[in-house]
């Protein structure tokens, strides 16, 4: 039986009937599968559906992959009018499927909106036809589904792909959606094409970047940065211009903490191909935002914002720079959105309960923290755990908490120093010592990271010499450190909070975003939208 209801979303009118769609009583141009594939997504309301479930209610009993439906949904896209990278309708979310972006509405004979439980209701049949549908093929698609995703269909009379070609676009398909599975599954495919061909230098490269994110998205394999790192270096052994092998290395000098060899081997990539690697262009902006250059960052990115669909955490970088840049308001509403949005993001998740905290708004920030904590983790959200627990006055909560951020990044110093420092019974003094020498080597050799200087004031504290703590939270400012909101906030320096040159280390933060500030609202290369937002901003 045809069903003949209308359905509202957004602007778009959609008659189910007829299969026509509308938007302000003009037609678009929709039809066959990309209408079957808008009316299922009408049927499932706002709820997020998944790959699998998509191919065997639109396609089946044809066998597709993943990308079949990424390009179906792209063709839907521009018969709407809508736009990926700030979707109206049809939002991606990552490594999951796809997900309306409001809530259809049916709309009733008299005009009436019906609840979104009557929508429900009656969209009841579409399940059941599906379950017939899975029935019926469920022979074929239970052992031809597998292969569909090992492999894609290669189409009749089409040259065979060479050996090796399928896996690695496959890895960079795994690779480029995200997600701790799905870079596993990357890696494991780089592997396969490495061991037929070690020379390969796609898969070399794909692979240093991949064994990266484990340590540096999903918090294990600290072992893989070592590998990452040396993938990379032979590619540049052999082809010292290669923009991406110097990418993937600043990649993994990132990852490490390792802030000013990062930062050089992102401008030598971008310097080789100023067009082609506006990755590394995004990663250096970052960067450029930690040593406190916060102008440069946002011009960077700012320069790129025509990639932000290609760049998976565009909008938390820019939503962090304007924060330190002082426009709070405008960061706030990026960070929620964000953290609404994208719940599969560790960096959408540990940016939304900082961003409150950082404002003072401790009870707000506990509780998107603890839906945060349901959600993929980042040590970031241990450690403020931990910090909140401290305000409390619960130490013991503390040091769990700091010990959970240390098991998530074992190779890392930071979490690692706050483990020692909150111990119970008081930190070791030795071993506070013997950090503290390693960071200052560090610090020689020339890695000079705003945070080393943080962590080593700690340090200072922890020994009980504020002298020295003071004289390390000044070498972070001359370094670029201008989170000024952290030092004010954060219990690991309540310590220092009635010291003069405290008070003075603040006011020049303040004094240098203030500069920085300025050299933007007097930029030529900021958008009017952006523009208009950051004056709105308080």
């Amino acid at each position: 039986m045809r069903d003949d209801r209308i359905v509202r979303l957004d602007d778009l009118q959609i008659d189910l009937g007829r299969q026509q769609v509308e938007r302000a009583g003009v037609q678009l141009a929709l039809g066959g599968l990309s209408f079957r594939l808008l009316a299922y997504l009408l049927g499932q309301g706002d709820r997020v559906v998944g790959f699998d479930e998509l191919i065997e209610a639109v396609w089946a009993p044809a066998v597709v992959g993943e990308e079949t439906v990424t390009q179906r949904v792209k063709l839907l896209r521009q018969a709407l009018g809508d736009d990926g990278r700030r979707p109206r309708y049809i939002r991606s979310v990552r490594g999951q499927g796809y997900q309306l972006c409001a809530t259809p509405r049916v709309v009733a004979a008299e005009s009436q909106v019906v609840s979104s439980r009557s929508w429900k209701a009656w969209t009841r049949w579409m399940p059941a036809l599906v379950g017939l549908l899975v029935i019926a093929f469920a022979g074929i698609l239970a052992s031809s589904r597998r292969d569909a995703v090992r492999a894609p269909v290669t189409r009749p009379g089409a040259a065979a792909s060479p050996a090796g070609e399928t896996e690695l676009q496959r890895a960079r398909y795994y690779a480029r959606i995200g997600q701790d599975a799905n870079n596993e599954r990357a890696i494991a495919l780089f592997e396969t094409v490495l061991s037929t061909r070690p020379e390969n230098v796609d898969a070399r490269l794909g692979l240093s970047r991949a064994l990266s994110a484990r340590m540096c998205l999903y918090n294990r394999g600290a072992g893989s940065i070592e590998r990452a790192e040396s993938l990379a270096r032979a590619v540049l052994e052999r082809d010292a211009d290669n923009s991406a092998a110097h990418d993937a290395l600043a990649y993994a000098y990132d990852c490490r903490g390792l802030i000013d060899s990062a930062i050089a081997e992102y401008e030598r990539a971008v310097a080789l191909e100023p067009v082609a690697r506006f990755d590394s262009r995004a990663s250096v902006a970052y960067l450029y935002m930690v040593k406190g250059r916060l102008a440069d960052a946002l011009q960077a990115n700012v320069e790129i914002a025509d990639h932000r669909g290609d760049l998976r955490f565009y909008d938390i970088q820019v939503a962090r720079n304007l924060e330190l840049l002082g426009f709070v308001a405008e960061a706030e509403r990026r960070y929620a959105q964000s953290f609404r949005l994208y719940p599969d993001s560790v960096y959408s998740n540990a940016a939304w309960p900082r961003c409150l905290y950082l404002q003072g708004r401790l009870a707000e920030a506990e509780a998107a923290l603890d839906q945060a904590l349901q959600r993929p983790l980042h040590p970031e959200l241990q450690i403020l755990r931990g910090e909140l627990a401290l305000l409390r006055g619960e130490r013991n909560a503390a040091h769990a908490a700091f010990a959970q951020a240390h098991a998530l990044r074992p190779g890392t110093s930071w979490p690692d120093t706050l483990v020692h420092l909150y111990v119970d019974g008081g930190p070791d003094q030795d071993w506070m010592a013997a950090q503290a020498t390693r960071i200052r080597a560090a610090i020689a050799a020339g890695e000079r990271a705003p945070d080393m200087f943080i962590e080593l004031g700690m340090l200072e504290l922890g020994r009980g010499r504020r002298e020295a703590a003071l004289d390390a939270l000044d070498a972070a400012i001359a370094a670029g450190f201008t989170d000024r909101a952290y030092l004010q906030i954060s219990p690991l320096f309540h310590e220092l909070a009635g010291e003069p040159r405290m008070a003075a280390a603040i006011d020049r933060i303040g004094q240098q975003v203030a500069r920085e500030r300025e050299r933007v609202l007097a930029a030529d290369w900021l958008p009017p939208d952006l523009l208009s937002a950051v004056r709105a901003s308080p």
